[in-house]
C-alpha cells in the first residue's frame, strides 16, 4: 500500500480523536469505530475494497494508524456463510485473521463483525452514559422507543460477537430510517455513509438521551442525603484518605501487587451520601467496558463517614474477607470446565461514604482509569434510575464476559512488565544528580516514583521529564519536602498514598555536603549536615515503615551513603560522621524490620561530580582544594584513584539501587554495595 494515509483512514482517526477526547462518548480505552473504501491492491495493481477499524484493546483519542486492523471487505462479507450458529460465533473470531489485508496493524477485536456488517461506510460503537442509561432502565426499550421513535432501534442484550453484528446488520438493512440502535445493557451503535455524517449521527444520540434523561428524569434519582454520609470538609476527607489508602491497598493486593487511585469527586461523593447506594452497588456495572475494569461490584464501606478510624480499619478488613468469600463463590457458580482461572478476588474499587473512591490496577493507569469507569457507572444508574430503575446485566452474562476466552487472549496480548510494575517508589533529594537518575531509573522498570525535593520546581521538573503511557502523573508526581521537618516528611507520605495507594521501595538520598577541618567546623555546620541525613534519613524511614507494615507487603529501603562512611578522608568530619550514621541505620533497620518483610541496603558511591546538585553547590570546588587540583579535572582525579580507573556517575548508583530492589537479591538484607569503581581503601571489611 501506499505509504501516505488514504483519506478515509485520515477522517477516521480524526474522528477518533474528537470522540475519544469527548468523556460524554466513552472512556480510555472504551468503544471502536471503523471506515470502509477503496485502495489499490500492491500485488494486482488494481482496485480492492477495505475496511479500517480500532484493533482490539486501542483507545480512540490516542488512536494511531497503527492501531488499525485493516481487512477485506469481500473476506469478511462471506463469512456469514461460514457462520456456526450462535453457539459456535467465538469460532468466527479466528476467521478475521484470514480477512487481514497486509502485515502489521492491531488484532481485530470481537466487534469486527459489528462494523464489518452493517452496511455503511462508517460505523461508531460507543459507551456513552446517556446511551446506557437508556440500555439499563428497567423498560429501556420503550424509553428508547418514546426517545427517538423510529430514528434509533432497540437491540435485546447479547453478548458481543458474531451474531450481534449479525442482529445489528439486520436493523440497518430493514430500518432505513435508522441513523443506530441502543444497545440493551452496552451501549450505541450508529453509522452514515461519511465520517462526518457518523460522527453527527453518534452525537445526536447522545444529546438527544441527555436531553430526554434531563427533561423526563428526577431531579433526585437516588433518594434524600443519609445524614451521616455527607461528605467530610476537603481537608478532613483527605486526611482521612490517606490514613486508609495504605490498608485498603494492602487489602486490595492481597492476591496481587496493586497500584491505587483516589477521588472524592462531587458526583462519587454525591452518589454516596444518598439512600439508594447501597442497592445501587450491590447491582454492579452493566456495559462490559465498565465491569471488565471494575469487577463484577465494588466494596462498600457501611460506616458513617465520621467513624472512629480504628473502626473503620476492622470493618474494611472484614468487608474484604467477605468480598473475597463472594467473589469465589461467583467464580464457582459459573465457571465451566475450558473457563480461565480466577484472576484474584479482591476488589478494583473501594468505596468510601463521606471519603471517596480507592480504584486499583497493575499500574497507575489502569487504577485511574477504573475509577473513571465506575464513575461513569454512576452516571448510567443515575440516569437509568431517573427514568425507570437500574436493571444492569444479570451475574451470568457478567460472568460470561469477564472469563471469556476472548478476553483471556486480549490479556494475554499485554506488554510484558518491568520488573518494579506494581511498586510505588518515594525518592528524597530527586530533584538532581543522583536522585534524579534513581527516579527514572525505577520508573524505567515500571515504578510509579514520588519525586521528593526541597526544591519544588526541580522535583516538577523531573516527574514531567518521566515518560510513559497515559498521564504524567500515572508515572511520576512531584512533592516539596523538607527532609529534617517531620511534619513535612508525613505530608509527603500522605501525598504518596493520595497518588498511588502507599510506598514500597524508599530511597534515602537527600543530603549535603561541607569540606572543612575540624578546627574550622561550627555547631551549625555540624548539626545541619547531622538533620539532613541522619535525622532526615530517620524521619523518612520512620514514616515509610509505618506505611510500609500498615500495607502488609514488605518494601525496600535504600539509603544512598557514601564511601566516606568507612573511608578517612581528610577535612571531611561532619560529612563523613553523618554518612557513617546512616550507614550503621541500615544495619539496625534491617535487623529490626526484617519480620515485616522490609529490606534495608545501602549503596555507597564514591565522588559523584557530574551531574551532582552537592558537588555545584561549592562542595566540589572545596574538595579540588584539598587535593589540589582544578574543579573542572576533579572527576578524573576521583577516577585515576580507583582500581578500575572510571568515574562514578548517577545511573551508576540507580544501577544498584535496582539490584537490590527489583527481586535479583530478594534475600539480601543489611548489604552496602560500593559502587566507587574500586576504593581500597573503602572496602568492606
Amino acid at each position: 500500500m501506499p505509504d501516505r494515509t488514504h483519506p478515509e483512514v485520515a477522517a477516521l482517526l480524526a474522528r477518533g480523536h474528537r470522540l475519544g477526547a469527548d468523556r460524554r462518548t466513552t472512556n480510555y480505552g472504551g468503544g471502536n469505530i471503523s471506515a470502509k473504501g477503496t485502495a489499490t491492491d500492491p500485488v494486482t495493481g488494481g482496485p480492492v475494497e477495505l475496511m479500517w477499524v480500532k484493533g482490539s484493546g486501542g483507545d480512540l483519542g490516542t488512536l494511531t494508524e497503527a492501531g488499525l486492523a485493516v481487512l477485506r471487505l469481500d473476506r469478511l462479507r462471506a463469512l456469514p456463510d461460514r457462520y456456526p450458529g450462535v453457539d459456535r460465533e467465538d469460532e468466527m473470531v479466528a476467521a478475521f485473521d484470514y480477512c487481514l489485508h497486509g502485515r502489521g496493524g492491531a488484532a481485530p477485536s470481537i466487534d469486527t463483525a459489528m462494523h464489518a456488517l452493517v452496511d455503511a461506510a462508517h460505523v461508531d460503537h460507543l459507551h456513552p452514559d446517556a446511551g446506557i442509561a437508556l440500555a439499563t432502565a428497567a423498560d429501556g426499550e420503550e424509553l428508547t422507543r418514546r426517545c427517538f421513535g423510529d430514528r434509533v432501534a432497540w437491540v435485546p442484550w447479547r453478548r458481543p460477537g458474531f451474531q450481534l453484528g449479525l442482529d445489528i446488520a439486520a436493523i440497518a438493512r430493514d430500518h432505513p430510517a435508522a441513523i443506530g440502535v441502543i444497545l440493551g445493557g452496552h451501549g450505541i451503535t450508529a453509522w452514515g455513509a461519511t465520517s462526518d455524517e457518523c460522527e453527527a449521527n453518534s452525537l445526536e444520540i447522545i444529546d438527544t438521551a441527555a436531553r430526554f434523561i434531563a427533561e423526563h428524569g428526577r431531579t433526585e434519582p437516588f433518594g434524600p442525603v443519609l445524614p451521616g454520609n455527607r461528605a467530610l470538609p476537603v481537608d478532613r476527607r483527605r486526611a482521612r484518605a490517606a490514613a486508609l489508602a495504605p490498608l485498603i491497598r494492602g487489602l486490595a493486593s492481597t492476591d496481587a501487587r496493586q497500584i491505587g487511585h483516589f477521588t472524592d469527586d462531587e458526583a462519587v461523593l454525591d452518589f454516596l451520601s444518598r439512600e439508594a447506594h447501597p442497592r445501587l452497588a450491590a447491582l454492579g456495572t452493566s456495559c462490559p467496558d465498565h465491569f471488565l475494569r471494575t469487577k463484577v461490584r465494588p466494596l462498600l464501606l457501611d460506616l458513617p463517614a465520621d467513624a472512629p478510624l480504628d473502626d473503620v480499619r476492622t470493618r474494611l478488613r472484614e468487608l474484604h474477607d467477605a468480598y473475597r468469600s463472594d467473589y469465589r463463590a461467583y467464580y464457582q457458580r459459573y465457571a465451566e470446565p475450558d473457563s480461565p482461572a480466577i484472576r484474584g478476588a479482591d476488589p478494583a474499587i473501594v468505596l468510601v461514604p463521606g471519603v471517596g473512591m480507592f480504584s486499583f490496577g497493575r499500574d497507575a493507569q489502569t487504577a485511574r482509569v477504573a475509577g473513571e469507569y465506575y464513575r461513569n457507572a454512576i452516571a448510567v444508574m443515575r440516569g437509568a434510575e431517573a427514568l425507570s430503575r437500574y436493571a444492569p446485566i444479570g451475574e451470568a452474562e457478567k460472568f460470561r464476559i469477564e472469563y471469556w476466552q476472548l478476553e483471556e487472549a486480549k490479556l494475554r496480548r499485554a506488554p510484558a512488565r518491568g520488573p518494579l510494575a506494581g511498586r510505588v517508589a518515594l525518592v528524597t533529594g530527586a530533584g538532581s544528580g543522583i536522585g534524579a537518575a534513581v527516579a527514572n531509573r525505577l520508573a524505567a522498570e515500571g515504578a510509579c516514583v514520588v519525586v521528593a525535593d526541597r526544591d519544588g520546581p526541580a522535583a516538577a521538573e523531573v516527574a514531567a521529564g518521566i515518560g510513559g503511557r497515559g498521564t504524567p502523573a500515572d508515572r511520576a508526581v512531584p512533592v516539596t519536602v523538607d527532609v529534617t521537618d517531620p511534619a513535612g516528611v508525613d505530608a509527603a507520605f500522605a501525598a504518596a498514598a493520595l497518588a498511588y495507594g502507599g510506598v514500597d521501595l524508599v530511597v534515602n538520598n537527600a543530603g549535603l555536603s561541607l569540606s572543612k577541618s575540624l578546627l574550622e567546623t561550627t555547631e551549625q555546620d555540624w548539626d545541619r549536615q547531622h538533620a539532613v541525613m541522619p535525622r532526615g534519613s530517620f524521619l523518612v524511614s520512620r514514616a515509610a515503615a509505618r506505611m510500609m507494615i500498615e500495607q502488609g507487603g514488605g518494601g525496600d529501603i535504600v539509603y544512598i551513603v557514601s564511601k566516606n562512611a568507612v573511608f578517612a578522608g581528610p577535612d571531611n568530619l561532619a560529612y563523613g560522621a553523618a554518612k557513617a550514621d546512616q550507614a550503621h541505620q541500615v544495619r539496625l533497620l534491617a535487623a529490626e524490620l526484617g519480620a515485616h518483610g522490609i529490606r534495608v541496603n545501602g549503596v555507597n558511591p564514591d565522588g559523584v561530580v557530574r551531574g551532582s546538585g552537592i558537588f555545584a553547590g561549592g562542595w566540589g570546588a572545596k574538595r579540588a582544594a584539598v587535593y589540589g587540583v582544578p574543579e573542572s579535572e576533579l572527576g578524573a582525579y576521583y577516577a585515576r584513584r580507583t582500581l578500575l580507573g572510571r568515574e562514578v556517575l548517577p545511573e551508576h548508583v540507580a544501577n544498584a539501587v535496582l539490584v537490590l530492589t527489583a527481586g535479583e537479591l530478594s534475600h539480601t538484607t543489611g548489604l552496602h554495595i560500593p559502587v566507587d569503581a574500586g576504593v581500597a581503601a573503602a572496602f568492606l571489611r
